[in-house]
């Protein structure tokens, strides 16, 4: 794949100064449009081999832009907050928003990279990173970023001459350490390696542009004039909708599903329910002692339509934690802030470090469920969410993150007595408002939904489990034990 960067590529000082003072304007001025239209954030993956100029090619593109809307997010070693989280948090934190640009120094592929070569990470693993990289990248493009990904290209003598050059000049010698020339060892290994990722990763969507990082002149003007066409080409294209009428639910062929067949009208009564609720949190405040509890996070996801009793079941989980184990995220309409990024974005910010707790009131799964019936996203938004929560989850386990979700299903009648319940006493009130009386009107078309969002999302690493939520003593300690037992599952193995 590098054939065509080792062919020598050159520009001389006069072409370079004609053609800069022609980009650099145009640059500018797509980087303003950019701003000022704010319909999407630009994504520039800057790797390649050491000495092949790409901190010099950051820098001149800080000098031909306007340096106040573009973010270098630089990566090494990760810290002790990253190690304790997936592998890709650190990268959706920071993902620039709708308007701005971010360059990569460093990005998801240096560490598979570096792992495959110092002998850290056999073939199949790699394969397997790629290929959720491959996803991320599709999902980041369907959010509407635009993704640039450069590998900067040297020979082995070359990256070796390139090197002497900067540790020969004063002002550049700093950027050549030990470690530089300790990698020149493994060119053959880089070679390899990168080119088999770069191979697996160069998809329609998201493909690699290699570039030979000779000459500074060649190497700077073909970066810029790939920015600056891909910039003008994205600026000019439509302005897609952004609300659409929302996709009618097809009648099923059968009323029996997932939900239709609960048996809805369980009870506990009153006593007994005291008894094994003060059991459970028992059980579940010795657990979150465990000196195995400190290796796990855990995340709690918590659906289901109006007056369910996701707050209560929560709240009777939290009775038996020490606050500072657990955060409560609850999961309104989206900021204007998270808005300008890919939905999952604020999911990514909320998750937990290891030994601790974040329980989502509400969750990602309103992408599939409200967004979807209000048709405050496309259709095709709402059916690529299904693979991409799927991933995110997946994710999460892969990390050693237990996750659990909850939906909890009551019956129309129920949930009517429950809003009038509301309006009667006066500490209640805040929760019943018009808009919750509104959805009652879509109570199919929620529940075929939601039928859907279990049927495609319940996985063998993250399945649902369904409540039935008719009585609030049945369904909290339903919730208390499951939590208890896939904990005690996790921690004693």
């Amino acid at each position: 794949m590098f054939e065509s960067a080792e062919v020598g590529h050159a520009v001389d000082k006069k072409t370079f100064q004609k053609e800069e003072e022609k980009l650099r304007g145009r640059l500018l001025d797509a980087q303003r449009a950019l701003r000022t239209q704010a319909r999407f954030p630009v994504l520039l993956l800057i790797s390649g081999v050491d000495g092949a100029g790409k901190s010099e090619t950051l820098a001149q593109l800080y000098e031909w832009m306007d340096a106040r809307y573009l973010t270098t997010l630089a990566f090494n070693a990760p810290t002790d907050e990253e190690r304790e989280r997936p592998f890709m948090w650190r990268y959706w934190r920071a993902l620039p928003p709708r308007g701005r640009m971010g360059a990569f120094a460093g990005s998801w592929y240096s560490t598979p990279i570096a792992r495959r070569i110092e002998g850290k990470m056999d073939r199949s693993r790699l394969d397997k990173r790629l290929d959720e990289i491959n996803r991320f990248e599709a999902m980041l493009v369907n959010e509407g970023a635009l993704l640039l990904k450069f590998w900067l290209h040297l020979t082995r003598s070359g990256q070796r001459r390139r090197l002497r050059q900067l540790e020969s000049d004063p002002r550049t010698a700093w950027r050549v350490t030990k470690e530089s020339w300790a990698r020149t060892k493994t060119y053959d290994a880089l070679q390899d390696v990168a080119g088999h990722v770069l191979r697996l990763t160069n998809t329609a969507w998201a493909p690699w542009s290699i570039v030979d990082g000779t000459d500074d002149r060649y190497r700077h003007l073909r970066v810029g004039h790939e920015l600056l066409a891909a910039l003008e080409k994205r600026l000019k294209e439509k302005v897609p909708r952004k609300r659409v009428a929302p996709s009618p639910s097809l009648p099923p062929v059968e009323d029996r599903n997932v939900l239709s067949a609960l048996e809805l009208n369980q009870k506990l009564p009153e006593r007994k329910y005291e008894l094994q609720l003060a059991k459970w949190q028992g059980k579940l405040s010795e657990l979150a002692r465990h000196k195995s509890f400190a290796d796990h996070q855990v995340v709690l996801a918590f659906e289901g339509m109006d007056a369910a009793g996701k707050g209560g079941a929560i709240r009777r989980l939290t009775a038996a934690l020490d606050p500072r184990q657990f955060q409560v995220v609850p999961v309104a309409a989206p900021t204007e802030e998270e808005r300008a990024h890919p939905y999952l974005w604020r999911f990514w910010r909320q998750l937990p470090r290891k030994g601790h707790l974040t329980i989502f009131d509400r969750s990602w799964y309103g992408r599939v469920l409200v967004e979807r019936i209000e048709g405050f996203c496309t259709e095709d938004d709402w059916s690529r969410a299904y693979a991409e929560i799927n991933d995110f989850e997946h994710e999460l386990v892969g990390a050693g993150t237990i996750v659990l979700k909850f939906w909890l299903q009551i019956d129309q009648d129920e949930q009517l007595r429950r809003f009038k319940g509301r309006e009667r006493v006066k500490h209640k009130q805040f929760k019943i408002t018009a808009e919750d009386w509104r959805n009652r009107g879509k109570w199919r078309d929620y529940q075929n939904a939601a039928v859907d969002m279990i049927d495609r999302t319940s996985t063998g690493r993250a399945p649902w489990i369904v409540v039935p939520a008719n009585d609030k003593n049945f369904a909290r300690v339903m919730v208390a034990r499951t939590v208890v037992k896939h904990l005690e599952k996790a921690l004693t193995k």
